[in-house]
């Protein structure tokens, strides 16, 4: 894969790009959640089986999944800003559509169509990477995570009120407005990135990634429809394998491929997506029992009989505390690691989980089992961008952190399954209804503590991080912005162009080539001659280095693939003109 940045001058970020950015993750989170207080009456108002109904949010969870990583490639390709409102726009459509419907059929292609949007949060990391200064990155970035929380969690509430005062299709309308909202707002305050990765799009990856993702994640979300031993379900789970193989083959012979499959299997991306599988299913365990449990009636001996609006704020700390850990990250994250900081938030769920198991008798323990959570996720979530985007190359950010955000999809869909068919095996018949169980409820928490206990062993296995020894350049254009991260990075080759004299070269275009000839990075110098460039894996490769008024350089060097960079100073001759 190829990397470069498109040479246009530096633009003066907005103080409002932070803020519209993560109005924009919200947005979207929200319409995983949009249709939470109408569950269970989704077969009634579409006129379906209980079956039928469940496509209405299977087919976002899906249409999500499959636009998140694809969506981040074209983001690095073509502008991160272009398919961020490009994915605005295409909820904002869907929205509409399932507004002014009640057939279940469009109803679940709108409902595609919102999900779909859910490849805007890693364009708004790489949007953050791309143009904030590192001072303000770290908080940046963890709001723009944590956004996926925040949004699920706050849409509950306001959900649950409008669907109880209105017609349900004012949510789809209320979301349509939201998004365009969105849309004009990036556009005024968000410009675009220059930042931009070579090569062509991957047609036939995103066919077989997409086909592969939906072969898997159905199975998942219906299989406690199907039955989990049925051959529909494990002939799904078993063509997903064959088809996930043949595209990760396919992947690791195309020039330009969609997922750049030598970056990912290194064991800080590895762990970092593994991670957030755990966090995934961590994060949406409670978003399952505790609206069930704060809705069911006193009679039951455990309910707490509370109103649809009021289990919304209840469970709305959950989002807020996300919020608000974004700058407690910062801090603890420049001091500490993000690293350090992960370990904090799996430590903090994990003893959410474990103290929710006994708080489960009123009202104002539902919150505090949400303020807990909520930052113990925050911190997680906001710890998983850095550890990413520390590890791949700048113009793979996009890509590399829509796979990411598909990992906690993937923990998300595998919570809904597992949790589900919890619930559904514990519960209590009363009268031919189904009723969950203060067992099902518990069992539920202990299934999310273990999740947290496998992310934490995940966390700890990530390489330690080194603090940098070296000065970093204040990012005063584009160039400089990308070589300030590519000097964090520390497994590459850094050094300084300079002239046949010692003089340093500015704005030298230096790029890395890997053995077989391919382009493997490039960048430009700094004002004192200064380059870092990130190597893919360990190695032989050639640095070329030219500049104008200067002769071209070619420097053969090695890589032993460890966390030491290796110094190279390129000297660059005069350039003769024969006469």
């Amino acid at each position: 894969m190829t990397h470069t940045t498109t040479q246009q001058p530096a633009r003066r970020t907005s103080t409002a790009v932070v803020p519209v950015l993560a109005f924009a993750g919200i947005v979207v989170a929200v319409m995983q959640t949009l249709l939470v207080p109408v569950i269970k009456d989704l077969p009634k108002l579409l006129g379906t089986a209980p079956s039928n109904a469940t496509w209405v949010l299977t087919s976002t969870l899906l249409a999500g999944a499959v636009a998140t990583p694809i969506m981040g490639r074209l983001g690095d390709l073509f502008g991160k800003r272009r398919m961020l409102l490009t994915s605005l726009s295409v909820m904002v459509v869907g929205s509409l559509v399932a507004g002014f419907t009640s057939d279940l059929l469009v109803m679940i292609a709108g409902r595609a169509l919102q999900g779909f949007a859910m490849g805007a949060i890693p364009l708004g990391i790489g949007l953050m990477r791309d143009m904030l200064p590192r001072e303000k990155l770290g908080s940046a970035m963890a709001l723009m995570s944590s956004s996926i929380g925040v949004g699920g969690g706050l849409a509950l509430p306001l959900a649950a009120l409008v669907a109880q005062h209105a017609d349900w299709h004012s949510l789809f309308f209320l979301a349509a407005g939201l998004g365009v909202v969105s849309i004009v707002l990036t556009l005024v305050a968000v410009p675009e990135s220059p930042m931009r990765a070579e090569g062509t799009f991957d047609v036939l990856g995103a066919i077989g990634l997409s086909a592969g993702l939906v072969l898997f994640l159905l199975p998942i979300t219906k299989g406690s429809d199907w039955g989990w031993s049925s051959g529909t379900t494990l002939g799904l789970f078993a063509a997903s394998a064959v088809v996930l193989v043949l595209w990760g083959v396919m992947e690791l012979r195309v020039k330009a491929p969609l997922v750049d499959l030598r970056t990912t299997v290194r064991r800080s991306v590895l762990f970092t997506n593994l991670a957030s599988i755990m966090v995934g299913v961590s994060f949406y365990v409670v978003s399952l029992v505790l609206p069930q449990l704060l809705q069911l009636p006193k009679a039951t001996g455990y309910g707490l009989g509370q109103s649809m609006v009021v289990a919304g704020l209840c469970v709305a700390p959950l989002g807020l505390t996300m919020m608000f850990t974004a700058p407690v990250y910062a801090r603890i994250s420049a001091k500490y690691g993000p690293k350090v900081t992960l370990i904090i938030g799996m430590v903090i769920i994990g003893i959410g989980y474990g103290a929710g198991l006994g708080l489960m008798s009123a009202a104002w323990q539902t919150i505090v089992i949400a303020v807990v959570l909520g930052a113990g996720i925050g911190l997680a979530y906001s710890s998983l961008p850095a550890l990413i985007v520390g590890s791949v190359p700048a113009s793979e950010t996009g890509a590399a952190n829509g796979l990411n955000t598909l990992m906690r999809s993937i923990g998300t869909s595998v919570s809904s399954a597992v949790i589900g068919m919890v619930l559904a095996n514990t519960a209590s018949d009363a009268g031919g209804v189904a009723i969950p169980t203060m067992h099902g409820f518990r069992v539920s928490f202990m299934i999310a503590t273990g999740a947290v206990a496998v992310g934490l062993v995940m966390a700890l296995l990530l390489p330690r991080q080194r603090q940098a020894t070296k000065p970093r350049l204040r990012a005063s254009s584009a160039e400089d912005a990308a070589l300030e991260r590519a000097q964090e990075v520390l497994g590459g080759f850094r050094g300084r162009v300079v002239n046949t004299d010692g003089d340093p070269v500015a704005r030298a275009k230096v790029t890395l080539i890997d053995r077989r000839g391919r382009q493997a990075g490039a960048t430009l110098s700094g004002e004192d001659g200064s380059y870092a460039l990130a190597v893919p894996a360990e190695g032989a490769y050639v640095l070329a280095a030219r500049a104008a008024g200067h002769g071209p350089l070619a420097s053969s060097a090695t890589h032993s693939g460890d966390d030491r960079p290796v110094d190279l100073d390129l000297a660059l001759p005069s350039e003769t003109i024969s006469a």
